[in-house]
């Protein structure tokens, strides 16, 4: 079963970008560029099921940690990998957004969309072999 990615971002040339890459690699795709009021992109998610959520959080209509916040506090969503990829590269944002339970933050301006693309396929790679390994307590 492929895994399915949910992208929430306002720069169209980031968005369909990302579409493409992860499509072309075989993962279900499903995007928006933050314009639909937040219980409308929140009921999209929902419909969904994500694995994975990438999250912009500087969006046009929404604050992005609002929309973190509000998919950590759905049961439905809650277990769902979010993975930040923002310009905003000051510690508070950063902290803010691991503090609401963002499982990764990436910062724009240290790579273009193909090394963040590989960087979450990596992600989901090592995730995929965590998930099949029955050792998962063992530390070498």
């Amino acid at each position: 079963m492929a895994h399915k990615i949910f992208i929430i971002e306002d720069d169209e040339s980031i968005l369909y970008g990302l579409q493409e890459k992860f499509t072309s690699d075989g993962y279900e795709v499903e995007i928006s560029s933050a314009d639909e009021d937040i219980e409308e992109l929140l009921s999209r998610v929902k419909k969904i099921q994500p694995n994975y959520v990438i999250l912009d959080l500087l969006l046009p209509k929404h604050d992005g940690l609002e929309v973190l916040k509000r998919l950590r506090n759905d049961s439905e969503l809650a277990d769902t990998q979010v993975l930040i990829f923002t310009d905003l590269s000051d510690e508070d944002s950063k902290s803010r957004s691991i503090g609401l339970g963002a499982n990764y933050y990436f910062l724009k301006s240290e790579m273009d969309i193909y090394e963040f693309a590989d960087k979450v396929e990596s992600i989901i790679s090592e995730k995929r072999v965590n998930d099949d390994d029955e050792n998962d307590l063992v530390m070498e």
